[in-house]
């Protein structure tokens, strides 16, 4: 029971309280890139997702398997990198065999995910809190979650704006910043919602 609890609590405060794009200001880069078209958000969230899980499912065994038995720990930076490419370079070959259009809609930004901080972030965050391989798919999840949920809000706020009359000075990258800062505000009132629900 206790462990249903604290898989909770980390689901929770990966896509609420701990987001990775709001909270820790990690997948900047696809967070403003993709976000012009809710197809693009949904497409990139789910790619992010997939690869934040699968890496986290290879990194976990490969540090405390590997590394830390070799002495050679220091080199999970490294070694969760190369980890990350392949299974980019993976999931990229499958889109472009299987989902030709989400590839073509990603375009470049699908290579990114490579050196995206958010998926490397999960997988470094997952050893540094002493996550249990359980606990590390689940804070994966989360933060896939969480950043797939604010890639789709994000995306519907830019689609808003783009209809609307902005100032001249304000189009293009300024109104973008402002509309994620209050974007990330309204991501403030779940502060405390899980000691809430879970009692601390």
């Amino acid at each position: 029971m206790e462990l249903v609890k604290n898989l909770m609590i980390i689901l929770f405060t990966g896509i609420l309280t701990e987001n990775f794009v709001l909270n820790k200001f990690l997948g900047i880069c696809p967070f403003l890139g993709v976000s012009k078209t809710t197809n693009g958000a949904v497409g990139m969230g789910l790619a992010v997702t997939a690869v934040m899980v699968g890496a986290s499912a290879v990194t976990y065994p490969i540090y405390h398997y590997v590394l830390v038995p070799l002495g050679i720990e220091y080199l999970n930076t490294i070694c969760f990198i190369l980890i990350i490419a392949a299974f980019v370079q993976t999931i990229e070959m499958i889109l472009k065999k299987h989902i030709p259009s989400l590839y073509n809609s990603l375009g470049v930004y699908l290579p990114l995910i490579t050196t995206n901080c958010a998926v490397l972030g999960v997988t470094i965050l997952n050893i540094d809190n002493d996550y249990s391989f359980i606990e590390s798919l689940v804070n994966a999840l989360a933060g896939g979650i969480g950043f797939l949920a604010v890639m789709i809000i994000f995306s519907g706020v830019r689609e808003r704006i783009s209809r609307c009359n902005i100032p001249k000075a304000l189009e293009g990258t300024p109104v973008t910043l402002i509309a994620a800062s209050i974007t990330s505000l309204s991501f403030v009132g779940f502060s405390g919602i899980v000691d809430g629900i879970f009692g601390g």
